[in-house]
Order: C-alpha cells, then structure tokens, then sequence
C-alpha cells in the first residue's frame, strides 16, 4: 500500500492541510485557545465529517516509552506531549498596559467572604426599629415594621434588645417600652415568646449588670410591670426562679420584683406609674373614659373622631374593655345598635382592635349575661342576634360560636341557680350601701338554700374586687360575720375553691385580682375564718401550675411576713388599723372601766367604736374570764346587752365561749374554780339563746390562733 512505502493518501493530504490552516489561525490571535476554539469553527473535510468523529485538529499521540503521558488541565504538555498551543520558551507574562489585555486572563484568587448570621441581621434590624420607636413614639409604625421585617422564630431577641436599650435611658423610655410590649402581646408576638424574651433576659442579667449599675431593680420593675399588664402569667417567676441559681442577678431580679412590687398593696397602681406612665390613670379610670367616649360617640356619630380616642388610650391590650361595653351599651340604646355595630367594624378593619381582643370582649360579654339580664332583661336574646352579624361581617372570628356553644354546655346552669345568683346579687348591692349585716344574715336564711353558699361567697368577693377598697373591707368584715353562723368553713373553703378556679378569667376584667384574692384568703386566715391547714386544702384541690395555685402561695407569703397581722388587718384601709395587741388592750381597758362601775351603754358604745366587728369574740372571751377572776357577773348584764342590740352575733358569742374552753385548764391555775364558773355561764347563755345548737352538742368550732 502507499502508506506503507512512507506516501500519504490523498485523504490524508487534505487532513494535513486543514491542519496546517487552523494552526495559522491560532497563531495569528492573542486570545486565549478556549476563547478561539469559539470564535473560529474549524475546518473539516468536504466529506462533512472528521475520522473517528474526533475534533479535526486532536491528534492521538503516544509515548515512545510505553507509558500514557496526558496533557495537563490547563493544556500544557505532560510527559511525551507538545506542549502548550501557544508556550514559548520563557515564561509567559500579562501586561496589564497592553492594549489587548484581558482581566479574564489573570490567574483565579480565592478570596475568604463572611457568611452572615440571620440572627445578627435580625439584632441589627430592630435596634434601628426600636430607635425609631424612642424617637417616634408611633407604636401602631414600631408593630408594623417588625411584622414586615419576619423572622418571627427571633422575636424573643427583640424583647430582650427592647428592654436592654430601654434600661440605659431614661425613665420615657422604659415606659415606651413597657407599653409597645403590651401592644404586640398576642397580636404580632406569641405569648410563648414574651416568656422566653424574659427568660433571655433574666439570663443574661449578671452581664446587664456590669454595665448598667441598678440593672436588678430595673429589670425587676420591667418583670413587674408585664404582670401587671398581663403579659406574662405570675406563675412565671416561679417557674423562671427554680431555672436560676441562686447565687446569679437573675434570681434576684425575680425575688426583687415578687417582694418589692408584686407584694405591696395597690401595687398595680404603683407600677404603672412608676415611669410615669403615659396614661398616669388606673383600671377605674380607663374604663370610665372609655364609657364617656363610647357615650359621645353614640350622640355625635363620629366613626373617625371615636377611634381615635380609643387609640389615644394607648391601651391596647385592653380594648376587650372597649369592644364589651360598646356591646352593652347597644343592648341599652337599641337605636345606638348600628352605630356601635359600625364603630367596632371600623376598629376591626382598621386593625385598632385586633382578632383576639375582639373575640375576649364577646366572649367576657357572654359570661356576665346572666348579671346583665338583670337590668336588661332581653340581654341573651340580643347578644344572639349581635353575633351572627358581627361574624357576617368578618370582624368577629367564626371560631367563637365553637367555643360559645361548648362554653354554653359546661356553664349551663338550672333554673334555681339562676334565680339564685340574680337575688344574691341583689342582697350584696344593698349591703354595700347599708352596710347592714344582721339583715344581709336574715336575707340569706330567707332564701333557704344553704348549699349555694359558696356560690354566695364567689358572687361577694368578686362584686367587692371591682369596687373601692370601703367594700372590700366590708366584704372581709361580712365573712367573719357569716362564718359558724350561717356558714361551715367548708362553705368558705369551697367558696374560695370557685373563686381560684376562675381566677384568670376574673384577671380580664380585674387587672390586679390574682394579688387582691390573696389579700381576701391571707385575711380570712388572720380573721380566724380559715385554718392555715385550710389553704393547704384549697391548693389541693386546683391544677398545679394554675393562677390559682399561685395565688394560693402568694398568700402563705403574706402570712409568713412579719407583722402579717396587723399589715392585713390594715389592706384594706379597714377597722382602726390597730395592731391585734393593740385592740386587745382596748377591750381589757374598757371592760375594767365598765366592771369598775361604768354604764352599760357606754361599754357598748366603746366596742362599737373598736370597728371590729369580726373580732367580738375577743370581748367576749376578756369578759368571761374577768367574771371569774373578779367573781363579778355583772359581765353578763354587758353581754346580753350587746347581743340584744345585735352588736355581738351568735357566732362572735360562740367563738368566745369556745376560746374560754379551750383555755380552761392554764385557767384553773390561776382560777381553781374556773370550771365550775365556765359550766354557770355556759348553762346561762344558752338559756338566753346566745350560743349556737352545736356548742351544747359539744362540737366546738375550731378556732386559729
């Protein structure tokens, strides 16, 4: 063949020429092999196809040696190869002046890049938030940005940016803070998340305390103040404390904000104005100024003007107030109906009252319809008609009728319990205004059912925690009163139980009711109403981690305290504000004036000016043992006298006799005859009627210390 004599074939002439052409072309251009390859298509031979489909100008070249020498990545020759396409003997060099220099050509860096954390971006996004917040003052712009800003994982590191940037300024504001947390509290931050923005922050106190010198104290009041506006459960520091060492600023946050805020009287009050709070007026005041602007509304028809004196508020985690009065006020006007109807669609649109505040004011509406139908008798059918127009209007969630129907079942109640409640009602409005507590006694044997006691004691508590402190005292005096005497201290028990078990749904209307039921159960134990044993019963008898529970601890707390006595006897601004010892002195003094030769009128007169009603028995007891020590019975003459005029009740009598009793034997040391003596006046008073049937049966109401 040819080939075989050393001649080429004409086939492999023409392949050499393409060659030759395409080498010419590479060589006449300073690009770059790869950029050509591109930008010049090859030439093939006329038969439209190279041999052995490989590109034309790749030749298969082998090493003589035997061994496989492949080219390098970046095309320079490996062992046996030719070499780079365009190589020359130096070393190439990229001048950065020539006209035809390519950056492309220069050799790759790595360069190290930052990745970003999402949670930094995010710290940094809302520190200029909240430093337009303290300039703005605009809460409805702060909840706006931070919605659109996402990362809703993050939210409890804005809690702790908020207050942490708040605790270095001044006292403006902290209360800014304080205020912009309790707006987007459920609305735009869950309240899991509020628990674990404290949680940060109680953690990271002992490094808030290197800068900031008082950081305890006030991150103690910040704690304080989302209890107060019931943002945060008081259970929390409870469950936060035991997280907490003991040794750490954190735990002693918690310990300064239960002693030192939590466990003052009127602390609500005292808190929210401790920054000097934006509104500087308290629950009472609220919600007399939402009346009056729901009141001009209804006269004036101002939609725009109506809202925004609800913004101006600045309350909006209490706008459930808002939504429920506007609500009775169109049962009460039923020409307001519409009107009304269109202020809370107006609200609701605007997002001024939000989905959950909306839902809770129907729904606390709901729950006191049966108070409401007393002066509006037709309130359950209108309430029935309201909402399913508020639903077909879309700014009353659909998912309230489900809760309203299921809610409806367990409250149901019959008919007598119904009337029951309505009379009850009734009898405690007139003894706030008579203060008349043998007729409240006698209203309450009239109505003859001694089993709905305790609902009796719920309905009394609760209507006094919405008043003035006058009837809180006169609600702590009337359970002295009843106690043994028409009440067992199971019905109070129970009665308190009631009271517990709803107790956050009381906190919706009464801001700072877990603190004032644990001012009525700590009194009721220094009234000797209760046992301490009892409390232990009470707490018994609720779910663990409840704000029953907690209400129940604080108020072992108030007993334990030093001085307890006297601090309770005083909670409400009630009676003298005697210390015990001090009342004690003043019955043995006046007792002696009267055995000395004094009047009868005078004497009573003098216990009457005590103002201690619920502490008669003392008298009694003083008067007994005087009579046997001065063997004097013109004690007796006082005592009928005070029970004929109603000033000393069968129950205080009892009360007494029973503490002489217990007391007899460290009596017959002093007194040998004290016995003798105590069967005579026993055998009289229940001749004359003062003591209770159960006395001469020989069960002795139990009687704390």
């Amino acid at each position: 063949m040819a080939s075989s004599e050393g001649f080429l074939t004409e086939e492999q002439r023409e392949m050499l020429k393409l060659a030759t052409q395409n080498a010419e072309i590479l060589s006449s251009s300073p690009k770059s092999p790869s950029s050509l390859l591109s930008d010049h298509p090859l030439k093939v031979p006329a038969s439209g196809k190279a041999p052995n489909t490989g590109i034309a100008v790749r030749h298969v070249r082998r090493t003589h040696s035997g061994k496989l020498g492949r080219a390098k990545k970046d095309g320079a020759g490996g062992k046996g190869t030719w070499g780079k396409l365009l190589d020359t003997d130096g070393e190439s060099h990229i001048d950065r002046n020539d006209p035809n220099y390519d950056s492309g050509e220069e050799p790759y860096q790595l360069v190290g890049a930052t990745i970003s954390d999402p949670l930094d971006d995010y710290k940094k996004a809302v520190a200029s938030i909240i430093e337009e917040y303290f300039s703005t003052g605009d809460v409805d712009v702060a909840a706006s940005d931070l919605r659109e800003l996402g990362s809703s994982e993050y939210h409890p590191y804005f809690i702790k940016r908020l207050v942490s940037m708040a605790m270095d300024r001044h006292d403006k504001e902290k209360e800014m803070a304080s205020v912009l947390l309790s707006a987007l509290y459920a609305d735009v931050i869950s309240p899991a998340q509020i628990r674990d923005g404290f949680v940060i922050l109680l953690e990271s106190a002992d490094d808030l305390a290197v800068d900031i010198l008082d950081a305890v104290d006030i991150l103690a009041l910040f704690l304080a103040r989302a209890v107060v506006d019931d943002i945060l459960p008081p259970a929390f520091l409870t469950r936060a404390e035991k997280t907490l060492p003991k040794s750490s600023n954190g735990f002693q946050v918690i310990q300064t904000a239960e002693k030192s805020y939590l466990s003052a009287p009127h602390h609500a009050e005292l808190v929210e104005r401790r920054w000097g709070g934006s509104t500087h007026i308290t629950v009472e005041e609220v919600k007399k100024k939402i009346t009056d602007l729901l009141r001009e509304y209804v006269e004036s028809g101002d939609t725009f003007e109506a809202c925004r004196c609800i913004r101006q508020l600045g309350v909006s985690f209490f706008h459930h107030e808002v939504v429920k009065r506007a609500l009775v006020l169109a049962m009460e006007i039923r020409t307001a109906e519409p009107l009304i109807l269109k202020l809370l669609k107006e609200a609701a649109e605007e997002g001024l009252i939000s989905s959950s505040q909306m839902v809770k004011g129907f729904s606390r509406l709901e729950e006191s319809l049966n108070d409401l139908a007393l002066d509006i008798p037709s309130a359950n059918a209108l309430f029935q008609l309201l909402v399913p127009i508020a639903i077909s209007e879309g700014w009353l969630d659909a998912s309230f009728v489900k809760s309203s129907s299921d809610n409806g079942e367990v409250q149901k109640e019959d008919g007598k319990i119904k009337r029951y409640k309505e009379e009850v009602v009734t009898i405690i409005h007139e003894y706030f205004l008579s203060d008349d507590i043998p007729e409240l006694i006698r209203s309450l044997e009239d109505l003859g059912a001694p089993e709905f006691n305790p609902i009796f004691m719920k309905k009394l508590i609760t209507l006094a925690m919405d008043r003035k402190n006058r009837e809180k005292e006169m609600a702590s005096v009337l359970l002295s009163a009843l106690h043994i005497e028409i009440f067992s201290t199971e019905d109070i028990v129970n009665g308190f139980v009631l009271l517990l078990e709803s107790a956050e749904d009381t906190a919706l209307d009464i801001l700072d009711a877990s603190n004032e039921l644990a001012l009525f159960l700590a009194r009721a134990v220094i009234d000797d109403v209760l046992a301490p044993l009892n409390l232990e019963e009470i707490g018994s008898k609720l779910a663990p981690n409840c704000s029953g529970s907690e209400t129940v601890r604080m108020a072992r707390s108030l007993i334990a305290a030093r001085h307890a006595g006297e601090r309770l006897l005083r909670c409400w601004g009630g009676g003298t504000g005697w210390a015990v010892e001090d009342a004690k002195d003043k019955i043995m003094k006046l007792l002696e004036e009267y055995e000395s030769g004094g009047v009868v009128g005078e004497a009573c007169q003098c216990i009457r000016d005590l103002g201690m009603p619920f502490f008669n028995h003392e008298v009694v007891k003083k008067a007994l043992v005087m009579a046997m020590e001065k063997k004097n019975d013109r004690m007796l003459d006082l005592l009928q006298e005070c029970f004929n005029e109603g000033l000393i009740t069968t129950n205080q009598m009892t009360k007494g006799f029973s503490r002489v009793k217990e007391g007899l034997d460290d009596l017959a040391l002093d007194i040998p005859n004290a016995k003798e003596k105590f069967s005579f006046y026993l055998e009289y008073a229940q001749n004359k009627g003062w003591l209770l049937p159960v006395f001469g049966d020989g069960h002795i109401p139990a009687v704390a210390n």
